[in-house]
């Protein structure tokens, strides 16, 4: 199921959000200073291209600077990219079959908006990925 899921996500919507974070990063590229947010904007396109199946989880590591770079992230290039999520959401939210790809859309706008501190794992490896981040000392 989520292979036909993320076949019929990468047709209607994929393509597109990925581009838009790939034009992102190459924007972030070329301007050198902001290369880290060039690198989680590639990060981004990658999940845009095939979410279902993966999940996203806080890193409890995470600190003033994932807060800064957010902030930066939010004013350059976040709010333009969830919008483009909640944009495409809306047609797709029309037909029932388009329901799971709307509410995944909506689910990446958290991430489009404040990316760092996050990070992208498959879905059977997110209580791995809780119980690893709580054992990091503190």
């Amino acid at each position: 199921m989520r292979f036909l899921l993320n076949v019929i996500w990468l047709v209607l919507s994929g393509i597109w959000l990925a581009l838009g974070y790939a034009l992102a990063g190459i924007v972030m590229f070329v301007l050198i200073i902001t290369i880290p947010f060039g690198i989680q904007s590639f990060k981004l396109a990658g999940f845009s291209l095939w979410p279902f199946g993966r999940a996203v989880v806080k890193k409890p590591s995470a600190g003033a600077a994932s807060v800064v770079g957010n902030v930066i992230w939010l004013l350059l290039a976040g709010w333009w990219l969830a919008l483009a999520h909640i944009i495409t959401a809306v047609p797709l939210a029309i037909t029932i079959i388009g329901l799971p790809l709307a509410w995944a859309n909506l689910k990446l706008v958290p991430m489009a908006l404040w990316p760092f501190g996050r990070e992208v794992v498959p879905a059977d490896q997110v209580d791995a990925a809780y119980a690893s981040a709580m054992a990091v000392p503190h």
